[in-house]
């Protein structure tokens, strides 16, 4: 997807056992999609930190779902079961985490990368897309919090700044 990219149609299953679709948050000032899974490094450094950004913006009325493409067939890890697992540990039932099994909904955002985010607006433009922030390996030393600006910018109804910021992460694991 490039930026202002409507989002397309989409229904996933989540860990809670119930499907999702983009109608889902359609009374969200925006929705913050966020390709992930369980066993990336970089992706497993993230978690903690997409709870507090939820945390921080759910009053004002932003939607986060992760979604977990990987092929788990490839890649056991990054099955369902151990998604619920991993939901249990981090999200605890905040948000939502989808899974992806046919790769479609991963491929028409036109991810490469775990994580990689995608924002989009009250319109469902896509904003954003890329980077969490400068520093995968540590919380502390991050001083580039790319998507927590995005977010703000987008809230308050500006244009961000940096719409595109490459994704730092493993590579989505595609079927064969």
């Amino acid at each position: 997807m490039q930026i202002g990219d409507k989002l397309f149609d989409f229904n996933l299953k989540a860990t809670d056992g119930k499907n999702y679709s983009n109608y889902t948050f359609a009374d969200r000032n925006a929705l913050l999609i966020i390709v992930s899974c369980n066993h990336c490094p970089y992706a497993l450094a993230y978690w903690n930190r997409i709870v507090k950004l939820w945390e921080r913006f759910e009053e004002d009325n932003l939607a986060v779902i992760i979604i977990n493409g990987n092929d788990a067939e490839q890649y056991p890890d990054d099955s369902f079961d151990n998604m619920i697992k991993l939901e249990k540990q981090y999200i605890k039932g905040k948000f939502q985490y989808l899974h992806d099994p046919t790769q479609e909904v991963v491929s028409k955002l036109g991810a490469v990368r775990t994580p990689e985010a995608f924002l989009f607006n009250s319109k469902r433009e896509l904003v954003y897309k890329g980077a969490i922030d400068n520093s995968w390996e540590n919380e502390n030393a991050v001083t580039n919090v790319y998507l927590e600006d995005a977010i703000e910018y987008t809230l308050d109804g500006l244009e961000v700044d940096y719409p595109e910021i490459p994704a730092v992460g493993c590579s989505i694991k595609w079927k064969k």
